[in-house]
């Protein structure tokens, strides 16, 4: 579909980036922001250094901006035929590609901006989380497993919260980065499930096809491994009642996600995707309460 777009008013034009960037479903935000936060605050054990969390929350917003506008770039010839994303500004037409790739490179170089202000190593990282970032999109036609590159773009934020914080990279932040790694693939499989009878159409890879029959056996193993690498990372930073409390309620949201995706039903798939947003909230939750109740 063609739109005009140089017949866009302003306030539609920036309408139209802002959906690009996707600001108004902003739980892909705090899915990428959960994490962040984890390694914060155990880098620190408690609050973080103030420009570290502005810097880390920031780009948090900035990246996965970057990383929706890269991603609909990329898939622009192919969201028109997918249910979920046929509206999408560049399936649409409402936006040319090359503005759609300018406003990617502004996106990066304000986050980078940003992460020059830190150290050294973090910045050194910073270049791995930019590289990420920029192949996810395309890997859905190379591989099955698009999602652990995606899984791997969301959980860089955490060595680089390490690095930031402490100038180092400890053990443990890599421990919390396939952590974080395994719970991304576990809920972006869901997401997949939604798209899969359209993905097989179309000839686009993901985890929900790769998997098969076995999708929520898979994405329940997952589960249980966050969890349980959860559990470990408490025990090693000796956290206490309130965070555990929270892995005991993440343990039962895990559940009811499976209990969502029984039928693997298109909304209902959505749903419990969604859900995670309250998983890496409470596990948040249960880590800041804990420095918060020494």
């Amino acid at each position: 579909m063609s739109v005009n777009n140089s017949a866009l008013t302003l306030s539609e034009r920036l309408k139209q980036y802002a959906l690009l960037m996707r600001l108004d479903k902003p739980v892909g935000i705090l899915l990428l922001l959960w994490p962040t936060l984890w390694a914060l605050w155990l880098a620190a054990d408690g609050i973080p250094h103030i420009a570290v969390l502005v810097v880390f929350t920031t780009g948090v917003l900035l990246m996965r901006s970057a990383g929706c506008v890269i991603n609909d770039y990329a898939d622009r010839d192919i969201d028109g035929h997918v249910q979920r994303t046929q509206n999408r500004p560049l399936a649409q037409g409402k936006i040319p590609p090359k503005e759609a790739l300018l406003l990617f490179v502004t996106l990066c170089l304000t986050a980078f901006a940003m992460v020059l202000t830190m150290n050294w190593l973090t910045i050194a990282l910073s270049f791995g989380g930019a590289l990420l970032a920029a192949i996810y999109p395309f890997m859905k036609r190379y591989t099955h497993l698009p999602q652990v590159v995606l899984g791997a773009a969301f959980a860089w934020s955490i060595p680089m919260g390490f690095a930031a914080q402490t100038g180092t990279v400890e053990p443990i932040a890599w421990v919390l980065f396939f952590i974080s790694l395994m719970w991304t693939v576990a809920y972006d499989t869901m997401y997949a499930m939604v798209d899969r009878e359209d993905d097989l159409k179309i000839g686009v890879k993901s985890t929900a096809i790769l998997f098969g029959d076995a999708d929520r056996v898979i994405i329940g193993l997952l589960q249980a491994l966050t969890l349980a690498g959860l559990f470990v990372v408490g025990q090693h930073q000796g956290l206490g009642v309130f965070y555990y409390s929270g892995l005991a309620v993440g343990t039962a949201l895990a559940i009811y996600q499976q209990t969502l995706i029984r039928n693997r039903e298109r909304q209902q798939c959505f749903k419990a995707f969604l859900n995670n947003n309250w998983f890496g909230a409470i596990v948040f939750a249960g880590i800041a309460l804990n420095y918060f109740s020494l």
